[in-house]
Order: structure tokens, then C-alpha cells, then sequence
């Protein structure tokens, strides 16, 4: 199988070549292994691998053969060094066991091929951690990739992969997918179990899942590792149908509310605006029902009861991986920020982490009261098109913890609201500037209602296709 035809395929029908005989699981695998190795010299977005054989998988999975990468975050696969993007891992954490989630990518059939880059802890808009430097766009490799999934989504951008896990806990998946021009859906909360290693990633802002080039990719991984397991904290609904039920079908005439105003105050790029408000038209032709409106809440206060929840978990990570390792955390093996924030996460008392916890219930109350009126919310993914490299430096000593979160959210300001609430929200890659980078745009919807931002999603891929851009990085030689 060559690069170029390798590249033009969707994890789909990768699946479809292999199960109908038309190409070997090997072939494809082979593949892969280059079209990595051909864009990861300009990318860097590749922490481990491409190793010479998969992972183990199940070869009547819905994926079967498929290559996929693990974001070296939150996710561990037997025998597989794990380093959360840090120099305090070292050698990296060898787990003996897998996660529920890994398990059920293998029994999708996807065969794990590398483990891509991560900032320190996930805890950055950007890929850039210290310890493995700057993952690269591959519409411009002057900009950034997004984060913290930034290096899953160069390679599933770039056509070396056709789909890679992700995490998100205040936009990682949604970043970096309006960054590269992909489909990030950001599951609801218990709809992907956790277990065993956790129970309530980032007191409930943190999820996992993947990223991918077309809706029916995502809707058919959601159907393959959706559910709980034993011991979940969470429980959710079953969606009504299995989502690859929600392709093309027509959801009927919805209320979409839109809002292109950042809610952190800051400035939107009118190329962003441009972009969503021309999706509000699409969705109006489509027959919904389009109106400007937006959930209220305090942003200020919002940005607040983040500083706690994150560094608090962070200080709990990095304090389990250093008396690991027998280590001293400090500014050799960790960023300015990561330690800033850590040390702040310490001081944090329990009611001050309640209070914290207690915003975000105001505001998903906020949030699902404005849901009873409307079916979906449309805005921007991120408020401007992907940013140069550097723009968001974890490793500035100058910023002190409440400085960075705020940096940070403002970034992101769109994102972190369906984290704090626990419902879905997707990016799509609907939009383009005058010199070609991908915009954003995302959907969220009310708590476990999947199945309507597939459908919706399913018919704006379809009003304005996007599976024929390519960025100039590729591994297709185009």
C-alpha cells in the first residue's frame, strides 16, 4: 500500500480494505510505520514509536487493523512507558495493566503503533513541554498544534494516522482539533469510563477519547468504548440508538442558539466570527431554527474555581510520580508553571476546593436551564486561528499559578464551560482563513445527548465538505 493511498483513507475505510481482503493488516501497518516517520522530522509529535508491530488487538473488531497512537496522558497500555509529557517521569511509568479505555480500543481492533507528544501534564493549551519540545501545525509548522492532544492531532491532521486517542479536560480534545482541522468530540461525563486507575478525573472536568478526520469515525468510536464498567462513579444514560445510527439521519427542526462574543471579554478574530456565523446559515438552510443567545455565568469566578480544582490534581500526580521515582520535584524536572501551581495546589484546603466544586454546580445549573430552551449552543472552538509557537510558555517562571489559568482559559474561553458542566461538545473543522489555517467550530449540546451533535455534525460535513483539504505537511506526498 503507498503513502498516497494510505493518506486518503479514514479509519473507516482502512477497516473496510482490510476486512474485504484488499489490503493486509501488515500492508497497512507498514504503511503507517512510514507515512509517521515521513512528517514526525518536521512535527514532532511522536514521544514513542513507531514500533515495528502494533500492540495486540482483536482482529474482528469494528477497527480491525487500524493504526492508532495513545496520547502519553491518562491512558497506559501494559508494558508501555507512560511519561505525562514531564521530566519527572524519567524513564516513564510502566503500568502492568490496562486501562478500561485501552482495553476497549484493542477490542475495537485498533492496533496502537506509537504514543504521541502531551505538555507537562496536559496542563497547556499548547504541545510544547520541555521535555520533548515544540510539536508542530501541519498547515503551518510556524504555529502550534493546540493542546494538550496536540501531537495525536498533528499526526491524524497530517495523514500519518487516520485516528488517535485524546483527553480533555478543559478543551484538549476541542483545541487541538480546531487547530488542525479535525473532528474533537468531547464526550459527556461517564459516557467513556475512567477506571480503574481513576474515578473522577479532575474532580469531573477531565474525559477521554479521540480524534478524527470524519463524523462517522467518531460516531463508530463512541459506539465501540462507550459504557460503563464495574466500579464506575458514574453512570449515564444509553443513547437512544448506536451513533453510527445518527449519520444522516434527520434530527428534525432544532433551536440552535448562537454566540460568537469570547465569554472571557477578550477579542474574537473576525475570520473566526465570519466562520460560525456562516455556519448559523448553513444550519438555517438546513431548516433549524438559528438565534443569537448565550448561557450567563460569571467568568471571573469561573477562571477561579479552576486555579483549585487543576492544581490540586496536578500536586496529586506529581507527588505520587515523585515518591515513585524518589525524586524531589523541583525546577530541573519540572516547568515554572507545573511547579507553581503544584506547590499552590498543597496549600489548597478542603473547603476551599468545595467552594470551587460549588461554581461549577452554579454554573451547570445556568447551563442546563438554558439547554430546556435551546437543543444546541454554535461558537467558536477558539477565538483565533492557531497560534505561533511560544504564545503559551509553561515554563514562565514570571506568571504566578492564578496568572496562568487565567492565561490559559483565556485562550480557550469557548472550551472549558462543557467540562465544568459535563456535557458534549464537538469541534468541527468548518471554517479557513484567507491563508489557509483551519478554524473551529463547536457545538455543544445538553448532558448525554451525543446522538444529536453526530446527526447535526453528520449533516454540516455534508453542506460543507472538508475531506478534501490537506495541509502542506502530509504524509501523502500531496
Amino acid at each position: 500500500m503507498k503513502a498516497s493511498e494510505y493518506a486518503g483513507y479514514d479509519a473507516t475505510g482502512l477497516a473496510a480494505l482490510i476486512r474485504a481482503g484488499e489490503v493486509s493488516a501488515a500492508e497497512v501497518h507498514d504503511a503507517a510505520r512510514a507515512a509517521i516517520e515521513a512528517v514526525d522530522e518536521t512535527l514532532n509529535a511522536v514521544v514513542s514509536g513507531p514500533w515495528d508491530a502494533p500492540l495486540a488487538y482483536d482482529s474482528a473488531g469494528t477497527f480491525a487493523g487500524v493504526p492508532f497512537a495513545l496520547k502519553d496522558f491518562a491512558i497506559h497500555a501494559a508494558g508501555v512507558p507512560t511519561y505525562f509529557g514531564s521530566r519527572l517521569a524519567g524513564a516513564g511509568v510502566v503500568f502492568p495493566h490496562d486501562t478500561a479505555l485501552m482495553t476497549r480500543f484493542r477490542a475495537a481492533g485498533l492496533a496502537t503503533v506509537a504514543s504521541t507528544t502531551t505538555p507537562e501534564f496536559a496542563f497547556n493549551g499548547n504541545t510544547e513541554p520541555v521535555a520533548h519540545g515544540s510539536t508542530r501545525n501541519p498547515w503551518d509548522p510556524t504555529r502550534c498544534a493546540g493542546g494538550s492532544s496536540g501531537g495525536s492531532a498533528a499526526l491524524v491532521a497530517a495523514r500519518a494516522l487516520p485516528i488517535a486517542h485524546a483527553t480533555d479536560g478543559g478543551g484538549s480534545i476541542r483545541i487541538p482539533a480546531s487547530a488542525n482541522g479535525l473532528v474533537g468530540l468531547k464526550p459527556s461525563r461517564g459516557r467513556v469510563s475512567p477506571g480503574p486507575d481513576e474515578s473522577e478525573p479532575l474532580s469531573g472536568l477531565g474525559v477521554e477519547f479521540g480524534l478524527t478526520r470524519s463524523v462517522r469515525d467518531c460516531a463508530a468510536l463512541l459506539d465501540a468504548v462507550s459504557g460503563p464498567v464495574p466500579g464506575d462513579k458514574y453512570v449515564v444514560r444509553d443513547p437512544v440508538r448506536p451513533y453510527v445510527e445518527e449519520l444522516n439521519r434527520e434530527p428534525g427542526r432544532l433551536r440552535i442558539a448562537i454566540h460568537t462574543e469570547s465569554w472571557a471579554d477578550g477579542p474574537v478574530d473576525e475570520e473566526v466570527v465570519a466562520a460560525v456565523t456562516a455556519v448559523g446559515a448553513a444550519l438555517e438552510g438546513l431548516g433549524h431554527r438559528v438565534v443569537p443567545d448565550s448561557p450567563v455565568f460569571d467568568w471571573e469566578q469561573f477562571v477561579d474555581a479552576n486555579l483549585p480544582v487543576w492544581s490540586v490534581s496536578l500536586a496529586e500526580g506529581i507527588d505520587a510520580l515523585a515518591a515513585a521515582f524518589g525524586t524531589a520535584p523541583g525546577p530541573d524536572n519540572l516547568e515554572a508553571t507545573t511547579l507553581a501551581c503544584a506547590e499552590y495546589g498543597r496549600r489548597v484546603t478542603a473547603t476551599q476546593l468545595g467552594a470551587a466544586l460549588a461554581v461549577f454546580n452554579q454554573v451547570s445549573r445556568s447551563v442546563g436551564s438554558f439547554f430546556t430552551e435551546y437543543d444546541l449552543l454554535l461558537t467558536p472552538t477558539l477565538s483565533a486561528p492557531p497560534q505561533l509557537l511560544g504564545e503559551l510558555d509553561a515554563n514562565d517562571a514570571s506568571l504566578t499559578p492564578a496568572q496562568w489559568i487565567q492565561k490559559l482559559l483565556g485562550a480557550c474561553a469557548f472550551t472549558p464551560l462543557f467540562n465544568a458542566t459535563g456535557g458534549p461538545a464537538i469541534s468541527l473543522p468548518l471554517g479557513w482563513t484567507r491563508s489557509g489555517l483551519p478554524i473551529g467550530v463547536q457545538l455543544a449540546a445538553p448532558m448525554c445527548d451525543e446522538g444529536t451533535l453526530i446527526a447535526v455534525a453528520s449533516q454540516l460535513e455534508t453542506a460543507m465538505l472538508w475531506a478534501d483539504r490537506m495541509p502542506g505537511v502530509n504524509a501523502g506526498g500531496y
